[in-house]
């Protein structure tokens, strides 16, 4: 089927994912309306212990100051959220609902991206009508402790084979984000590279320049 505009149109190049763990006493709004400033281009709205009522609450306040700057709210793993806000997306891992299920929950007009460590899973989340799909974790990240990381070589492959962007994700920042140069991404997802830096705005404008000579490469 038809993809929409907003399907097709969507940057990905600086996606940012929030955890209020990373804030150390920052506002998550005002920063994540700095980043937005500092040249962000996809929010995802990331909750793993809120309630339900609280994620909603959140999302509720983040998705105006998203509208207002025109850029994508995506929330992560919960469909139910994303329906409710009217966001543009939503992201699943592996072990979340099914892709194919969420695309038809989401219908064709919102954004779809999905994790993958391996080709196969990306392909598989490709014929579920996928938009993105994010792999790593590339480097070490204290954010999900549990997540093994990816070979360059193997991101490298990925990057080759899928005609659909790849974003890299998984402790990226400032001081290693040239090690990816040449892999074929399409977008980088930071959390603490912005979010735990005492200055969102200027880490997000230092980035925004590292990922601009990333994607010329």
């Amino acid at each position: 089927m038809k993809k929409s505009e907003l399907r097709k149109k969507t940057d990905y190049s600086l996606y940012l994912v929030t955890d209020r763990l990373c804030l150390s006493g920052k506002d998550l709004f005002h920063s994540v309306e700095d980043a937005i400033k500092g040249g962000v281009t996809v929010v995802q709205l990331r909750e793993k212990t809120a309630s339900c009522r609280e994620f909603y609450q959140i999302g509720l306040k983040l998705k105006e100051i998203t509208r207002r700057h025109n850029i994508p709210l995506i929330i992560n793993d919960r469909v139910d959220i994303a329906l409710a806000l009217d966001a543009e997306g939503v992201h699943v891992g592996q072990e979340d609902l099914d892709a194919l299920l969420v695309r038809k929950l989401l219908g064709q007009d919102k954004i779809l991206g999905v994790s993958a460590k391996t080709l196969s899973q990306a392909t598989k989340a490709i014929e579920s009508d996928a938009d993105y799909i994010g792999v790593g974790a590339i480097f070490p990240t204290l954010t999900k402790a549990d997540a093994s990381e990816l070979s360059l070589l193997d991101i490298s492959d990925i990057c080759s084979k899928i005609n659909i962007p790849v974003l890299g994700i998984g402790g990226i920042n400032q001081e290693n984000i040239s090690k990816l140069n040449n892999l074929g991404l399409d977008g980088v997802c930071v959390v603490s590279a912005i979010l735990g830096q005492a200055d969102c705005l200027n880490a997000t404008k230092n980035l925004r320049q590292s990922v601009d000579n990333l994607l010329k490469i």
